[in-house]
């Protein structure tokens, strides 16, 4: 099993080339020339120093790995990519095309792209910070090719048996005798017809010569061995993807990476994972792992024999806090969240947002990123496991562009040339003191007070946790379906949180049961408590024989803490 740090990872993920774009006004569907591209340069140690200082620690690095592009490099020696077969300008950084290279469209200076990355994980260690990048292990661009691998290292499909569907050493899966012909794709555009013969199966296990529009058809299925035509597996020898994706993984080990975020973990087989992740952390024990995962079934398995160190749980707790803004389900609900990943629960990764999922503030979403309240100290504070911001998400960003591949859709483009306003605002050209409006400044700073609680306050990082739930669905001063409270305890300190999802402020009386006092092994009686999101204190009763007394705002939370060694029985209201 997986060893899990003291400290609560706060993950910041950042696309270089979004965040660093200072265009003011890119066109839809625009080209690198048009709308400009954010450099890793760019991030420099003043950015870096703000993200730190926000609450981060670790930096997630989207798209930096080469992916399909239209932009031409073919002067520097890189194939020009077809652009029949690429999703926008820019390209989709999920359909990788050399493992062993940078995105040129990301460096000053394209010769030494390699050199301008490595510059900046060690700028970011310099911060404080750790390095995150993507490993998309299930499929890679139509067009992979790498012309930069170490010597010795064969590409992807090099040496295949087309002839066949499925070989067990081959890298790829092939439809036999057919030609690669994706439905209302056109092909044969911009004079450089992709012919593609036979036909891979596409990475979203579509075994098809024919996938849709709305298939992952600008990728290949890598093959792991894994027959899909009979179930059968084959594993021994080892087969060849398994070798190649190992060597991958720990190349960029060895640049200083701290982590991969494994792209789509749960369509690799488990049995790749429970043999490469101890490979992996041979090189570097301290190397962690993290599935991106829409699998509840699997969420031991994969902690447990897979061996990865954190999971995303959004089919599970960022789909219920959705549901709770955006459907009107119960905020009794997140009750079972944590029941679900009882035992587990310091291996989730919480988000609210991330480049698949929409803004929060977006119209698509909430509409009001002043909502985020409730939702944000739920995902960051209900367990130590990590919590993960998507850079703009503490500004508010709306995602409010129709930016060219991608429409209004409330989520901030993966695929085009492109700057996001809020921080292109912020971030002022690297000096990081742009014009925000009230609104967003008060945002920031909320982010920043409950981020940097989730690690200065142990009862969070490392400590346990209470629902208070049960105890409270027939108290008539607190609404189960718009309020959670919940307790979190470490040594002497106790943390009584609780958050309101209304739009209406509550003054609510909370129930907090014997078994508690019990269970956490703590006292009772009364104390001076502080708010610590907003620095107030009062008197409140920490006892089963008098409720709780707080004040919520209206979509918003309160962290009262309690240091128990202060608590007096004999103290009145």
């Amino acid at each position: 099993m997986p060893t899990v740090a003291k400290a609560k990872p706060i993950i910041y993920q950042l696309l270089p080339r979004l965040f660093a774009n200072y265009t003011a006004e890119p066109v839809p569907n625009g080209t690198i020339a048009e709308n400009g591209c954010g450099k890793l340069n760019s991030i420099t140690p003043k950015v870096l120093k703000e993200i730190r200082q926000l609450g981060a620690t670790h930096v997630w690095y989207t798209g930096v790995i080469e992916h399909a592009h239209t932009s031409d490099y073919t002067r520097y020696g890189i194939p020009l990519h077809n652009p029949n077969i690429i999703k926008g300008k820019a390209g989709s950084p999920y359909a990788i095309t050399d493992y062993y290279d940078i995105d040129p469209d990301l460096a000053v200076s394209v010769p030494h792209r390699m050199e301008e990355f490595e510059a900046l994980v060690a700028r970011t260690h310099r911060a404080g910070l750790k390095v995150i990048i993507d490993f998309v292990p299930n499929h890679v661009g139509r067009e992979y090719h790498s012309d930069v691998a170490p010597v010795g290292v064969e590409d992807l499909g090099q040496g295949d048996d087309k002839g066949m569907f499925f070989a067990p050493q081959n890298n790829f899966y092939y439809i036999t005798r057919q030609l690669f012909a994706p439905s209302e794709v056109d092909l044969s555009g911009y004079d450089m017809p992709y012919v593609e013969f036979p036909a891979r199966a596409s990475g979203d296990d579509c075994f098809t010569a024919f996938p849709s529009k709305y298939n992952w058809y600008d990728t290949v299925k890598l093959n792991y061995g894994y027959d899909y035509g009979d179930g059968s597996r084959h594993y021994d020898p080892t087969p060849s993807t398994w070798l190649k994706m190992l060597h991958i993984l720990r190349y960029w080990a060895a640049k200083g990476v701290d982590g991969f975020r494994c792209d789509m973990a749960h369509m690799v087989p488990i049995d790749f994972w429970r043999w490469a992740i101890p490979h992996v952390k041979e090189l570097n024990a301290n190397v962690v792992f993290i599935a991106e995962i829409y699998d509840v079934a699997l969420y031991r398995p994969y902690i447990f024999t897979a061996g990865f160190d954190y999971l995303y749980d959004k089919v599970n707790l960022y789909d219920s806090l959705r549901a709770i803004e955006c459907s009107s389900q119960s905020a009794a609900t997140l009750t079972s969240c944590w029941q679900t990943v009882d035992g587990i629960a310091d291996h989730m990764l919480n988000f609210l947002e991330n480049h698949d999922e929409q803004r929060f503030a977006s119209q698509q979403y909430a509409g009001d990123a002043k909502r985020v309240e409730a939702s944000l100290v739920v995902s960051a504070m209900m367990s130590t496991g990590p919590f993960m911001l998507y850079a703009g998400q503490e500004l508010g960003e709306k995602a409010a562009d129709a930016e060219g591949y991608s429409g209004y859709d409330g989520r901030t483009s993966i695929f085009d040339y492109w700057s996001i306003p809020t921080l292109r605002r912020w971030l002022n050209r690297g000096k990081c003191d742009g014009t925000l409006t009230d609104e967003e400044v008060a945002l920031r700073s909320f982010y920043n007070r409950v981020l940097t609680l989730c690690n200065s306050e142990k009862a969070i990082s490392e400590g346990r946790f209470f629902d208070l739930m049960y105890v409270n669905y027939e108290n008539p001063r607190f609404n189960p379906h718009r309020h959670f409270a919940f307790l979190r305890q470490h040594g002497h300190d106790l943390l009584v949180i609780a958050v309101n999802f209304s739009d209406h402020e509550a003054i609510t009386e909370i129930n907090i049961p014997a078994h508690a006092f019990e269970y956490l092994e703590i006292s009772r009686g009364f104390a001076v408590a502080e708010e610590l999101l907003s620095g107030q204190k009062s008197m409140k009763a920490v006892t089963e024989l008098s409720p709780f007394a707080t004040h919520i705002p209206p979509h918003g939370a309160v962290v009262w803490k309690i240091d128990t060694r202060e608590l007096k029985s004999n103290v009145k209201k």
